[in-house]
């Protein structure tokens, strides 16, 4: 069992175990030994951050420890997710690293990891880094340390892999779009963008502070955005998360369309084109029924994984499969990324408003979803409400009360302290009493 690593790098608040400098240290200077195998010169690391104030902190601290190790640290700045894992392959580093916590308060933050091959570690690699991290490593000899120096261009070479994601032909003369940066990575090169494929651009959540990421704006509340579509008459909205790399749209009309509508829109269209190999779409057991129906009713076969898009990605690259994502807005295109791109799926949905000719809101509705409730109990450090009988009962008994009319899901977050329970149901009645009844007893137990 991992102990540092949740579903998507580690995490947690600034300043709090394990989220210190101190172990940006020695994760530093583990992930340098780990991927510094030998004593050959020209390793390097890829490191971007998002706008967090704690980004500084971080930044300097795993320089330094891998530095140490004698990996040379090219610093991108706030760049999107995405653009990390785009830029450790192409420039042919040894490791890359992105400093975020996604869409977290700003005062949380995270490290994420990217191989050679520019895809998020394995769980496998993970556990030997933990261990290198409680063993300590040597560092390298004085004449061996590593150098650190700033790139200056990430942001445009994201751009241009971007939009040469899209058909060449592809220009958005005459769109007004609403883009929501949530103050976060995305905030210059998303307006840019869009800006430079011609549409008429009004941008939302683009002045960073260090302390507004995700702050009453981006993927998780898009209310702001919402309202200035319907405000300024635009054609469609794309909200963004901190880091960007998940994205939920909004119609003309004011109404949210999540990842499961992205996902589907996207499956039909390239199974239409014959691009969809493996003639499947890869999501996780948070997708909607709906959209199982949908895509079986048209021959799309829905794969599930476990909850993070790291998993998705797995389950493509194993079975050959190029799209994939989550419920939450992470799409996944393998043709064109290693990982979740919210401003590459937000373009290629409206690439194919400009293609058909459809307003956003006839594009954004491919299904109609099954009645779907989640909710959210925080617990303590330390606590294992999951283990408690009385919670084991309440979810045997609300499994029962189900008995095949829908499906259950509980578990923990991999990305903050919080037990989710999610159920589907088509009986709104039995969906909201099942989901409460699990609720209650885990509230109980914490």
């Amino acid at each position: 069992m991992r102990k540092l690593f949740g579903t998507d790098g580690v995490r947690g608040t600034a300043n709090i175990h394990p989220m210190t400098a101190e172990m940006a240290l020695r994760i530093g200077a583990a992930v340098g030994r780990y991927f510094r195998r030998d004593s050959g010169s020209g390793h390097r690391v890829v490191i971007g951050k998002d706008t967090r104030l704690s980004g500084y902190m971080f930044e300097s601290a795993l320089t330094a420890g891998l530095t140490s190790t004698g990996m040379n640290v090219l610093l991108l700045g706030p760049v999107p997710t995405p653009a990390v894992g785009l830029m450790t392959r192409s420039m042919r580093a040894d490791l890359g690293v992105m400093i975020s916590a996604s869409h977290n308060p700003a005062d949380d933050n995270g490290i994420k990891f990217f191989g050679p091959d520019g895809f998020k570690l394995s769980d496998a690699a993970e556990m030997e880094i933990e261990a290198l991290i409680e063993a300590g490593v040597d560092c390298a000899q004085s004449h061996n340390i590593g150098r650190a120096k700033r790139v200056d261009d990430a942001r445009f070479r994201y751009g241009e892999r971007v939009k040469s994601s899209l058909s060449r032909d592809v220009r958005l003369e005459g769109l007004k779009v609403v883009v929501d940066c949530a103050n976060g990575a995305a905030h210059r090169a998303a307006p840019e963008i869009l800006w430079e494929l011609g549409a008429e651009v009004i941008p939302v959540g683009v002045s960073p502070d260090g302390r507004n990421i995700n702050r009453d704006c981006g993927s998780t509340k898009p209310a702001a955005a919402a309202e200035t579509v319907v405000a300024h008459g635009a054609d469609v909205g794309i909200c963004l998360d901190g880091d960007a790399d998940r994205v939920i749209m909004i119609d003309e009309t004011g109404a949210i369309a999540d990842g499961d509508q992205l996902m589907a829109l996207l499956a039909r269209q390239w199974h239409r084109d014959g691009r969809l190999k493996g003639n499947a779409l890869v999501a996780t057991v948070m997708s909607n029924l709906g959209l199982e129906r949908a895509l079986n009713a048209d021959g799309i076969a829905l794969e599930r994984t476990a909850v993070g898009d790291r998993y998705v990605v797995e389950r493509m690259r194993e079975q050959g499969f190029n799209l994939g994502g989550e419920q939450s807005g992470h799409i996944v295109m393998t043709d064109f990324a290693t990982t979740g791109d919210g401003l590459m799926a937000g373009l290629h949905f409206l690439a194919e408003m400009v293609r058909t000719d459809k307003k956003a809101s006839e594009l954004a509705r491919q299904f109609t979803p099954v009645p779907q409730l989640l909710k959210n109990v925080r617990y303590k450090a330390g606590q294992t409400p999951l283990e408690n009988d009385s919670v084991q009962d309440a979810i045997a008994s609300a499994e029962e009360m189900l008995n095949g009319q829908g499906r259950l899901l509980i578990r923990k977050s991999g990305t903050e302290p919080l037990i989710r329970v999610m159920a589907e149901c088509e009986d709104e009645s039995l969906l909201s009493a099942t989901t409460n009844l699990v609720v209650k007893a885990v509230e109980a137990s914490v």
